[in-house]
């Protein structure tokens, strides 16, 4: 059949049952299959699409990579080294106004080079930093807004799982995707922390002055703790960035030193137990959406599918700013309504060749990309990262409207290093260059 009316058919099919609501894994294997059976009609070489595709998933030790970062954040969030890591990030931003926003944009930087999920920093900060600033009389949707807009770093600075399958997905080195989004998430997590600090000292009334008892120092346990996790991530990163570790031989460093560390914080048996079945709640539908990826860009592969889209973007004489800005608008409005991991799987098979075809560098275009898809978290009126939010706060009465108002100045700034990246590349690829 025509390469051309197999897309539209499956485009439509695509589109209307992830509509219909239909986990995406489910859905990107049923096109696939169909897919390639309408290019060929012939069940045998459809067949070995599935196998060559699994094969390639299950063997490919790169993807050992995920559970582990997964795993040592489960171990680090049960053993109470996120809330100690806060302590100590308000401690010392004690003389800043709106410290406590400052320590949790700090503090989900930190955890998130640890966890590399944005959705697990969102949750963990909910619980820890939400009750602390209300006590302390600040501001809902101020404490809100930075609570969802900083766990979008999570993404970006490294170790980030969706860098790892942006890069599996590509076929582009993992470590250098990781260097990419060094400088960039730094960049973020500064301008997230001085808006905070800003907007504080503009409005006093958003983060009253704390006088009270978290002016405490830490205990000796806690300090131990809060910096085991920065050693963690330096020795994690640092071996990483020096090419001592691959990024799954990281990941295996990172598991074992939050193993270490949790039990030094007392983690029980019966917890760790907790903490893997956990992990393998996450990591089992990833791994299954990998797999099914793997199919549909082989699909795509085979039929010539991107070479078509291509020719009808460039139709429509854009140029690469228009392509690009395209891009955008497609990632924002697809993250109001699917997860990063599902966007990355359906969307970049088909963009980085057009992407690349417009003077796009590899590990710029990644970073522009995934902050694209952070964004669109955050996008009203079903932004995840929002709604992860209103579940995990202890606050009932918190209002979706309330996330949505205090996110938009982090929704900003994702932006405004978006086009930075977009003009100076060498924010991006200095280092993994």
């Amino acid at each position: 059949m025509d390469p051309t009316i197999v897309l539209l058919i499956i485009l439509v099919l695509l589109i209307g049952l992830v509509v219909a609501g239909l986990h995406i894994g489910l859905v990107l294997g049923m096109v696939s299959l169909l897919g390639t059976y309408l290019l060929f009609f012939d069940m045998t070489i459809t067949l070995e699409l599935a196998n060559q595709s699994a094969y390639a998933v299950l063997r490919n030790s790169v993807f050992a990579a995920i559970p582990l970062f997964v795993l040592m954040g489960e171990f680090m969030s049960k053993s109470g080294m996120a809330t100690d890591l806060y302590k100590l990030a308000n401690y010392f931003l004690r003389k800043l106004p709106g410290r406590l926003a400052v320590a949790t944009v700090f503090g989900n930087a930190v955890f998130a080079a640890v966890t590399g999920v944005s959705i697990a920093s969102a949750m963990t900060f909910s619980r820890i930093a939400y009750p602390e600033m209300r006590r302390f009389g600040y501001n809902r949707a101020y404490a809100l807004g930075s609570i969802a807009g900083s766990a979008s770093l999570g993404m970006l600075i490294p170790p980030s799982v969706l860098l790892i399958v942006w890069g599996i997905v590509i076929e582009h080195s993992i470590g250098k995707l990781f260097l990419a989004g060094f400088i960039p998430g730094i960049i973020l997590a500064i301008l997230m922390g001085a808006y905070c600090t800003v907007r504080a000292g503009m409005k006093k009334e958003l983060a009253p002055a704390v006088t009270e008892d978290l002016e405490q120092k830490p205990t000796g346990k806690q300090f131990i703790s809060g910096m085991g996790v920065v050693v963690l991530i330096l020795l994690v990163l640092g071996g990483l960035f020096a090419g001592f570790f691959t990024p799954s031989e990281s990941a295996a460093v990172g598991c074992g030193g939050a193993i270490i560390i949790s039990r030094i914080k007392g983690l029980t048996l019966r917890e760790y137990r907790e903490a893997i079945i956990d992990s393998g709640k996450t990591i089992a539908p990833i791994m299954f959406l990998l797999m099914t990826a793997a199919m549909y860009a082989k699909f795509l592969a085979l039929g010539n599918i991107i070479e078509v889209i291509q020719d009808f973007i460039n139709g429509f004489g854009l140029g690469p700013i228009g392509v690009t800005i395209l891009m955008v608008v497609i990632w924002l409005l697809m993250g109001t309504l699917i997860d990063s991991l599902s966007i990355i799987l359906l969307t970049v098979p088909i963009f980085w060749p057009i992407g690349e075809a417009a003077g796009w560098d590899v590990n710029a275009f990644a970073i522009f990309g995934i902050l694209a898809i952070e964004a669109g978290l955050l996008t009203p009126p079903f932004g995840l990262l929002v709604y992860t939010v209103k579940g995990a706060v202890p606050d009932p009465s918190v209002k979706l409207g309330e996330i949505f108002a205090g996110s938009i100045p982090y929704w900003l700034l994702m932006l405004v290093v978006m086009v930075i990246i977009w003009v100076w590349p060498q924010t991006a690829t200095f280092l993994a260059s």
